[in-house]
């Protein structure tokens, strides 16, 4: 189950990213971020209602409000990285980088899965970057500016991770509500110091349509992975969770009609036989 709600985990990561991109073709960046948190600080505060979870104790709500820093950092970062370069590249380095951090604190907290496992995590990198374009041919450059926001990106989704993982297990959606707590006041400063760009593209309600649907998703996303972190080891879900940039592709090439380049059919099939591997090796 740890591994299913993982991999649920990255498919609606993926979806959300590709409603965020689209949004980011037409909205300021840090907009489209406040938006969709907006909408899904709503979806917490229904959930808080039906749950009727209690309040944990004060260490989840910091570790929450913590990752909720550092994933506002990242979701700004990566949003202007796709507003700005290729989404074929963009969504695999970011991936990678989102993935690496989780595997190496959670294999330096002790966490230690079968050997085929760790055949598996190295199958999965590899898989990232073929699926998204990172190896193989390009359709268009990527300025290094722009990969460096990508990095960022990832390290700041890494630390939401991580962060997340360190909740109790009885907490509820709690510490995504502290995240939402964090992570919006830090992108409305975004928006303040981004003013003038807000003001150029003039957003409207209608046109950020998209974020909205992005918030709503990621939202659902970071709850799987939530629950996911609570029945397995960091070091696993969070490599089956940067799987996500293979449904950002498909949905790019069915609705967008952008194509799909051999290296990534052949990384798709690569994050099965590393899904595969995982799954045995967990403990």
């Amino acid at each position: 189950m740890t591994i299913l709600l993982a991999l649920a985990s990255a498919i609606v990561y993926g979806v959300a990213d590709y409603a965020g991109g689209r949004s980011t073709r037409t909205n300021p960046a840090p907009v489209v971020a406040v938006v969709g948190q907006l909408m899904s600080l709503v979806l917490i505060a229904v959930a808080l209602v039906i749950a009727r979870t209690p309040v944990p104790g004060a260490s989840s709500l910091v570790w929450g409000a913590a990752g909720g820093l550092s994933g506002g950092i990242g979701l700004s970062a990566f949003y202007h990285a796709l507003a700005n370069g290729a989404m074929s590249v963009v969504a695999p380095l970011t991936a990678v980088v989102s993935s690496v951090l989780p595997v190496v604190v959670g294999l330096a907290s002790g966490e230690r899965p079968q050997p085929i496992a760790y055949v598996g995590i190295a199958l999965a990198i590899v898989a990232v970057a073929l699926v998204s374009g990172a190896i193989g041919q390009r359709d268009r450059p990527t300025p290094k500016l722009v990969l460096a926001f990508a990095v960022f990106a990832g390290l700041g989704f890494g630390g939401l991770f991580v962060a997340l993982d360190r909740a109790a297990d009885d907490s509820g959606v709690w510490p995504l509500l502290a995240a939402r707590c964090g992570s919006i006041p830090l992108l409305l400063v975004l928006v303040t110091i981004g003013r003038r760009a807000v003001r150029e593209q003039r957003p409207t309600w209608r046109g950020l349509r998209f974020a909205y649907v992005a918030g709503v998703l990621d939202m659902s996303a970071n709850f799987l992975y939530l629950e996911a972190t609570h029945g397995g080891l960091l070091s696993l879900v969070a490599v089956v969770g940067s799987l996500y940039p293979a449904s950002t592709v498909l949905l790019a090439y069915g609705l967008d009609r952008e194509r799909i380049h051999r290296p990534q059919l052949v990384g798709m099939g690569v994050a099965a036989v590393a899904l595969a591997f995982v799954t045995l090796g967990r403990t």
